[in-house]
């Protein structure tokens, strides 16, 4: 598909950065959404410690809705590609994604580092407290029933990134980062850092760069290659290619 392809060695390390364009086409709404506001609040304001800790209803509200808009959403042909390839190499693959629903896994990936958390796990507030992120797929409309640590009983809160908070999983994606034969990025914005930077970085120690999306990112002088089209249809194509060497 791609003569880049041809001086890749065999056996590839492949890094795949997945963005909100790949779970967009299976019907999640963008992060933003329209003119980056909810409800007419700006996403800002509901996606900080600030906010959680100002109006945690508010934040619980807000989130509880994107909990019932990922719900029921299934995994598309570029999700399903991702975990043959997993299937295909295994731990040649390192799969980062900034989405925070699951179509990943939903699709049999078994290796996601979600670097912007993940929406159906919740944790302790308290930075103080050790208890670990736990399963939660329940949407809260009230503030009588916000839930609470079992721990300790502060309130719990999303197990999401917010703005202003380091990512997860970064040293792990670093690490990936150097030792990738090829960067793959797939519906992303290139715009949002710290990801914005993941491929000039693999550029830098000598990796084949390449993007696939409907739209040309906002860093797109950092990639060899790029691969114009929804990645429902491009990405499994190459990723075969990519399995095959």
């Amino acid at each position: 598909m791609n003569p880049a392809l041809d001086s890749l060695p065999a056996r590839p390390r492949v890094f795949v950065l997945s963005g909100a364009g790949i779970s967009a086409e299976s019907g999640i709404p963008t992060f933003r959404g329209v003119d980056g506001l909810w409800r007419g609040h700006r996403i800002e304001s509901v996606a900080t410690p600030e906010a959680f800790a100002r109006d945690p209803l508010l934040v619980w509200r807000f989130y509880s809705e994107r909990r019932d808009g990922a719900r029921d959403r299934e995994p598309n042909p570029a999700h399903r590609a991702l975990a043959r390839l997993e299937e295909r190499i295994g731990e040649r693959l390192f799969l980062c994604t900034q989405n925070v629903d699951p179509l990943h896994e939903r699709a049999g990936s078994r290796r996601v580092a979600h670097m912007h958390g993940q929406l159906f796990e919740s944790r302790c507030s308290d930075p103080g407290c050790t208890s670990a992120p736990y399963i939660d797929e329940a949407t809260y409309a009230h503030r009588e029933d916000l839930p609470r640590c079992a721990a300790c009983g502060a309130l719990a809160r999303p197990h999401i990134c917010w703005f202003g908070e380091v990512p997860f999983e970064l040293d792990a994606i670093v690490n990936a980062l150097e030792a990738c034969d090829v960067c793959l990025v797939v519906g992303t914005s290139g715009v949002v850092q710290p990801a914005a930077s993941f491929a000039s970085s693999a550029a830098a120690a000598g990796a084949l760069t390449i993007y696939v999306g409907p739209e040309e990112p906002g860093n797109a002088d950092v990639f060899a290659a790029i691969v114009r089209g929804p990645a429902a249809q491009a990405l499994p194509p190459l990723l075969e290619t990519l399995a095959e060497r």
